[in-house]
């Protein structure tokens, strides 16, 4: 099913932004883990609603409700069920969207595969509301991977295509009713050369898949990603040496940690890039479904004029739910 994820570690979201909540069931965690529940809200706050002038006006809480899957506050075996209400909705600011698709959204794509069925409602089940469930099973994940020595940290390396003054640039676009994109960059350290397998099973492969689930990523690369093609070879290969405590490590990470789709045990590194918010205030050029000629949307509604801020932590948590699902398989 396309809202489940992972092999040894199962995760299935499910919700729409504006139904009754939305929430995940995680299978596979090992038993036996105190869940951080402090820490776990800390990081859910990092991409909640509601912070200020540069992110939707929309306020949720986003405290999540156990309905299984722990006993004690340690994980208990079990399959791991977790929601959070939707407090603040507006449904009615949608309802020129039911038959005017908005551009650059899913609107289009959803009402010929659903044919009217879909909930279009915040952007139903393809809203960037359903990450709040993905840092659920994320945050957990983080934590359990901390406890094995492997720490995942995103943060933000461009906004609207410059390297800095990033509130500036989002700024400028909000008052202009337009909006910006940016690059995401992850590192993942601690983990051990031999995870992953070569073609379809190769580490970048995992990780990327977790990632594009992601609303608004357009790309992902890794290490020197793309500028790689622009290289020589004896400027991209990165050379073997051995440390004093006889670990074979590279004296650059072109690679990203990853030969093969095998980790190397170098830091794995990858960017994403978060394409601008779709829903803008600008009047756009569209279409009526019902009156089959061309029309003009001006958008309602609550949205972030850039979703990259509130989304580093989508980041961290796509990569530490992919990082464990492969860990929890072994090197086989």
């Amino acid at each position: 099913m396309s809202s489940t994820y992972g092999e040894n570690l199962k995760i299935s979201i499910f919700g729409q932004s504006h139904s009754e909540a939305i929430g995940v069931v995680i299978d596979g965690l090992p038993a036996g883990f105190e869940v951080d529940m402090d820490e776990l809200g800390e990081f859910l706050a990092r991409r909640a609603p509601g912070q200020g002038k540069h992110t939707t006006s929309r306020k949720e809480p986003d405290r999540p409700e156990f309905l299984s899957g722990l006993a004690g506050g340690k994980t208990c075996g079990a399959p791991l069920a977790a929601l959070i209400r939707n407090t603040n909705t507006r449904s009615s600011d949608y309802d020129n969207i039911r038959d005017i698709p908005r551009p650059g959204h899913a609107d289009f794509a959803a009402r010929i595969k659903y044919g009217g069925a879909e909930d279009v409602s915040g952007g139903g089940h393809f809203s960037g509301r359903l990450t709040a469930p993905l840092c659920i099973a994320g945050g957990i994940a983080l934590q359990i991977l901390k406890e094995k020595g492997i720490t995942v940290k995103a943060e933000i390396k461009e906004i609207g295509g410059k390297k800095d003054g990033f509130l500036e640039t989002v700024e400028e676009a909000r008052l202009d009713a337009d909006s910006v994109g940016g690059v995401i960059e992850c590192v993942i350290e601690g983990v051990s050369a031999g995870y992953g397998n070569p073609m379809f099973g190769g580490v970048e492969n995992k990780i990327a898949s977790c990632v594009f689930g992601i609303p608004a990523v357009k790309g992902v690369e890794f290490g020197a990603g793309f500028e790689a093609a622009r290289m020589r070879g004896s400027e991209n290969n990165d050379e073997f040496y051995y440390e004093e405590d006889g670990r074979v490590r590279t004296r650059t990470n072109n690679h990203g940690g990853i030969l093969g789709g095998i980790t190397t045990g170098m830091p794995i590194v990858f960017r994403a890039a978060f394409k601008p918010t779709p829903s803008i205030g600008k009047p756009q050029k569209s279409i009526s479904f019902s009156e089959k000629k061309d029309a003009v949307l001006e958008i309602k509604g609550r949205h972030d004029p850039c979703v990259v801020m509130r989304a580093v932590p989508c980041v961290e948590a796509a990569a530490a739910i992919t990082v464990l699902d492969i860990i929890l398989g072994g090197k086989n």
